[in-house]
């Protein structure tokens, strides 16, 4: 499938290893997306394996989840330094709380791997901390993505670009500059496949604060296939990503918000997310490629267009006249434009009223 973009096409696309084999990401290739489970299961495993089905049935390219402890994150402490004040759905709880109910466990991992291998889809993860890194490997993880939080981090991203393996970062917080800088550690570092995601942390994220446009920036400042990992509501702000050149799309997701979870008060329901996905693959059908050739359903609409046509019996030598042709519907003769320059010609056979003119009718 081809489809036009804006600052990515001279970039070398992304090749993935899936359980269908090499996805490439990139200019000209379908749209990545991913449907971000975090930590929606909500410590239920059964859950995990429901949200997998959701996703393979909304027909998501990869599932992601995110390999962290309470511990790698943080420090159980309830000094006001660490008492979360932001967010609804998070607030009046310290950070080791919200994280002992919002990781996924790690003995889950590879148990939720193989299953989503088993529908014939990618789950991948974020990890947190170095050990996570180690942890993934040992699983034989294909790709890797790092968190808006942690771009800055750059000993997790040296120790993720020592495995070489392609990798998906969110910027959200990080400057230009930073992000740049991250994309050359995670290069030096042995990773030579690197895609930036625009990103606002906010949760939900406002659509005043979007700022889309950032997206074909960001190709063209730092030379890097693009996309957006969203924390908006709804799908509208994916979808003009996609129409700005977005080569990957990640947004959570949930059985059912009023289920509640983590990350569940900006998350796609069951149904949300498959028309996420059916109309991410409309819009790229609709970006095409620039033309400006008529399509095979608009060729059979001639008939409402103007042209030329004689509209009295002429005979052979008979001069052309604004009173024997006229401009009418439909479109099957001379083109308008060409009005001023028949008339005086002279007809070199018999031709019928209701007969689209043709410079073969014409003597020259």
């Amino acid at each position: 499938m081809q489809r036009q973009t804006f600052g990515t096409s001279d970039v070398a696309p992304m090749i993935i290893e899936t359980p269908r084999g090499p996805r490439y990401i990139g200019s000209g290739h379908p749209v990545f997306v991913i449907g971000e489970m975090s930590g929606n299961h909500n410590l239920d495993f059964d859950r995990a394996l429901r949200l997998i089905d959701i996703a393979v049935e909304a027909g998501v390219d990869a599932i992601k989840i995110q390999t962290y402890t309470p511990d790698t994150l943080t420090i159980d402490c309830e000094n006001d330094y660490f008492q979360i004040k932001v967010n609804d759905a998070w607030s009046g709880q310290t950070l080791y709380s919200l994280y002992e109910k919002a990781y996924t466990p790690w003995e889950w991992h590879g148990k939720l791997i193989q299953y989503a291998r088993s529908k014939g889809v990618l789950l991948f993860s974020t990890p947190f901390d170095e050990t996570a890194v180690d942890f993934l490997e040992s699983l034989d993880v294909p790709l890797y993505k790092v968190a808006s939080f942690e771009s800055a981090h750059l000993p997790l991203l040296k120790k993720i670009g020592r495995t070489g393996k392609p990798v998906i970062i969110s910027r959200g917080l990080t400057s230009l500059e930073d992000t740049a800088t991250a994309v050359r550690t995670l290069k030096e570092a042995g990773s030579k496949q690197v895609a930036v995601l625009h990103c606002v942390s906010a949760y939900p994220a406002l659509p005043s604060e979007m700022n889309l446009r950032t997206i074909p920036d960001l190709a063209a400042r730092l030379g890097v296939n693009v996309g957006l990992s969203d924390h908006s509501m709804g799908i509208v702000a994916p979808l003009t990503a996609v129409a700005l050149g977005a080569s990957i799309i990640e947004k959570h997701y949930t059985t059912s918000r009023a289920e509640g979870g983590p990350d569940s008060s900006f998350s796609l329901e069951a149904s949300e997310l498959k028309t996420l996905v059916e109309s991410v693959r409309a819009a790229e059908q609709c970006l095409g490629h620039a033309t400006y050739d008529a399509g095979t359903n608009e060729v059979q609409n001639v008939v409402f267009r103007r042209s030329i046509f004689v509209v009295e019996d002429l005979q052979c030598g008979q001069t052309i006249t604004a009173a024997n042709t006229r401009i009418i519907r439909p479109g099957h003769g001379m083109a308008p434009r060409h009005f001023d320059s028949v008339l005086g010609k002279t007809v070199n056979r018999d031709v019928k009223r209701g007969t689209p003119l043709d410079w073969d009718l014409l003597d020259r």
